[in-house]
């Protein structure tokens, strides 16, 4: 007899485990996971995958600086948060010479002299490293005539 109380007890908390592992499973399956920005990451990414003609001439402290502002850029257009943002509803398309342009205005603030051609590659190498981790959407459809 108590081996057949022990055996429904352990059917009992077997069905239980399995609905709460189905129960958050399913859950967690309806949300699209989130995001996550490691700058540490991102840093060494990019590093890794500037040519060498520009990843000689810069440091990593260089490349974080770049990147640093490229977010700060980001965040006065409203494409990244921290999670507790409210989320934009509206395609918000950044990237190209504006993008560029402030980094160059950020680093000439500080006195830092960067070309326009290292920068370019260390966002080109930046936007790999979001594609890698999942931070970029699809690409927008063209305007209409």
């Amino acid at each position: 007899m108590l081996a057949l109380y022990i055996l429904a007890a352990a059917i009992l908390v077997f069905v239980i485990a399995a609905a709460a592992v189905g129960w958050e499973t399913h859950r967690l399956d309806e949300r699209a996971p989130q995001t996550v920005f490691d700058p540490d990451e991102a840093v060494e990414w990019v590093a890794n995958r500037l040519p060498f003609e520009i990843s000689a001439v810069l440091s990593h402290d260089d490349v974080r600086r770049i990147l640093d502002w490229n977010l700060e850029y980001f965040r006065s257009k409203g494409v990244s948060g921290n999670g507790s943002s409210p989320t934009i509803d509206t395609a918000v398309v950044v990237g190209g010479s504006e993008t560029v342009a402030y980094v160059l205005d950020r680093a000439a603030a500080e006195g830092a002299t960067y070309t326009a051609g290292q920068i370019h590659a260390i966002l080109d190498a930046q936007l790999s490293y979001f594609e890698a981790i999942g931070a970029v959407g699809p690409q927008a459809p063209p305007d209409p005539p």
